[in-house]
């Protein structure tokens, strides 16, 4: 797949905003700061398409991006960042999870994984959601520039250990430098046809 255009749609703070037609989506989640933003941006070819910020947490609302005229990418908000209050991290989570459930159009949810650090609680919780509500996904290491070449095997083999599925379910991704990028799109395009 080759992204020639894509453009931010709406941003969704509340459920009975959540789109619903049949226009495919690919959704991104992940711990805050994981770099989800900035890999949706690497994808598309577009620097400022989604809003990146050193402050994690930033994310806290479902923003939807509308691809080749054809598909979304769904970026939802990051999860495990404390400093918002608890009341928030409740709302975001309760509407991230009412988009997972709801959504008619979900063919994938990339879940992403720092590349450098085992998942953790909250990554293993969000794959035991998926697999009990039978959601589609693949798990994405993400910033695989910031370690040697020679580690970004076993770091995939151990976030797959850690999340006990198999490590083909792993893709590694540098959104610096475009590692792994077309295999990547490569899969989406399978994925929303």
């Amino acid at each position: 797949m080759i992204i020639k255009n894509a453009k931010y749609l709406t941003s969704v703070v509340e459920e009975d905003k959540i789109i619903c037609d049949d226009c495919p989506e690919v959704a991104f989640v992940g711990r805050s700061n994981v770099g989800k933003s900035s890999l949706i941006n690497s994808l598309c070819g577009q620097k400022n398409l989604a809003k990146t910020s050193s402050t994690p947490g930033l994310t806290k609302m479902i923003n939807y991006f509308f691809v080749n005229e054809s598909f979304r990418i769904v970026d939802l908000p990051g999860y495990g960042y404390a400093q918002t209050g608890k009341n928030h991290i409740a709302n975001w989570a309760g509407l991230m999870e009412r988009y997972l459930l709801k959504s008619q159009s979900l063919k994938v949810v990339a879940v992403l994984c720092d590349c450098r650090h085992q998942p953790n609680d909250l990554d293993i919780m969000m794959l035991e959601f998926l697999n009990v509500n039978k959601i589609p996904y693949i798990v994405v290491a993400t910033k695989v520039d910031k370690i040697a070449k020679s580690k970004i095997s076993q770091s995939c083999t151990t976030i797959a250990k850690v999340l006990g599925i198999r490590k083909e379910m792993v893709m590694p991704y540098s959104s610096e430098n475009g590692f792994g990028k077309e295999q990547l799109l490569q899969y989406l395009e399978a994925v929303v046809g």
